[in-house]
């Protein structure tokens, strides 16, 4: 089997536990200065060079992931191709065009068809 092209997406996820969300925006916001691009009651997009900083706050979690986006033309392969376990159960996906699996120490990657 042919290794599937696979490249860097446009979006990290920071998933925060609820009692440090406020002051890890503040952090990223007014000591790090970037720019906020857009919010819900829930998370903050920060615009990260050529990608976005999303930090999400996440209800009974004790510590921060980090999960990364990928791009590859054909999720299930690109899955099969890396060996990581299905996460699937992880989030929804509002389009359907991806898959979540792990990377060995565990890092959430999405696999998004471009």
């Amino acid at each position: 089997m042919d290794k599937p092209k696979i490249e860097p997406g446009k979006n990290i996820a920071m998933k925060v536990p609820s009692f440090k969300w406020a002051e890890t925006v503040s952090f990223y916001r007014d000591k790090v200065g970037l720019r906020q691009t857009h919010k819900t009651p829930n998370s903050i997009a920060f615009e990260f060079g050529a990608m976005t900083l999303w930090i999400d706050r996440v209800e009974k979690q004790s510590q921060t992931d980090i999960w990364l986006e990928l791009f590859t033309p054909s999720p299930d392969e690109a899955l099969l191709a890396l060996g990581g376990p299905s996460r699937d159960e992880l989030e929804e996906l509002e389009d359907n065009n991806g898959r979540w699996t792990s990377d060995p120490a565990g890092v959430v990657l999405l696999l998004r068809d471009e």
